[in-house]
């Protein structure tokens, strides 16, 4: 049965709705706001479910409008990073406080926000401004070889960390992807795979801790047809966004999230 609630707390609950569904195939960052603004309306336990519910359903569209964008080699390498990621996520929860962690993850968001920009503005510095498109296009296509296992290794592991203690991986893996110079449409397809995955390993546990129950499918059956429709606006706006848009947004959603995890 769906739970009672007022007529606000149902308008902001499309908006969570419509977040989720953009998130997907716009703007990554969009999601942690919709987080963010999930609890204000349910419940914790009923918001955590909820949001991942709508969230699945907004993976779905995104993997289906991506298919063929994904840098799939990358995934791949990442998993053992991601993985170790979440362990060490397991056992921090049970040694810290909830403010530790969110402060935690806030530091380390904005942190990585931070090296992105150095690494971004130093290459901007180095790389021939006169270059030939074509040849800005390939670099631009191309993750980064030199110290790709060290990346993997650090953003991977914080990926599966902020995942495991906060549901907050998506501006981790954003960071990395930035960092990586993707297409905006490589950039979407990557993010959308990995959530996809991750979301699916993460299903299992939220039904055995009652997360996902009765009442969030009811919430997430009525919230559908919003995520759906804004996934499919997205999936627009990201076929008119260029490049040099896109990347501040992510910069500046990124800094949105983090910052009210310090408080």
């Amino acid at each position: 049965m769906l739970p009672t609630l007022t007529a606000t707390a149902w308008i902001l609950l499309m908006v969570v709705a419509a977040l989720c569904g953009i998130a997907k195939t716009a703007l990554p960052g969009a999601a942690t706001i919709a987080v963010a603004l999930c609890t204000a309306v349910l419940p914790a336990k009923e918001s955590t479910g909820a949001i991942l519910l709508m969230l699945m359903t907004g993976d779905l569209l995104a993997v289906w409008s991506y298919r063929r964008d994904a840098d799939f080699r990358m995934l791949r390498r990442l998993v053992p990073a991601v993985l170790a990621g979440v362990g060490a996520g397991a056992l921090f929860l049970h040694l810290a406080s909830n403010d530790a962690t969110r402060r935690l993850i806030g530091v380390i968001l904005l942190l990585l926000v931070a090296i992105t920009l150095l690494q971004r503005r130093r290459a901007s510095r180095s790389g021939p401004d006169d270059a030939p498109e074509e040849q800005q296009q390939q670099s631009t296509s191309t993750a980064p070889t030199a110290s790709s296992r060290l990346a993997r290794l650090v953003y991977g592991s914080l990926a599966g960390f902020t995942t495991m203690v906060a549901n907050a991986g998506g501006p981790v893996t954003s960071m990395y992807f930035l960092a990586c110079r993707y297409p905006v449409k490589a950039f979407l397809g990557t993010t959308a795979w990995f959530f996809f995955l991750v979301n699916l390993v993460k299903l299992p546990f939220s039904i055995s801790a009652g997360l996902v129950n009765a009442a969030t499918l009811s919430l997430a059956a009525v919230a559908a047809p919003v995520v759906i429709v804004s996934a499919l606006a997205g999936r627009r706006l990201a076929e008119r966004m260029d490049q040099r848009v896109f990347e501040p947004i992510i910069v500046v959603l990124t800094i949105v999230s983090a910052l009210p995890l310090l408080r």
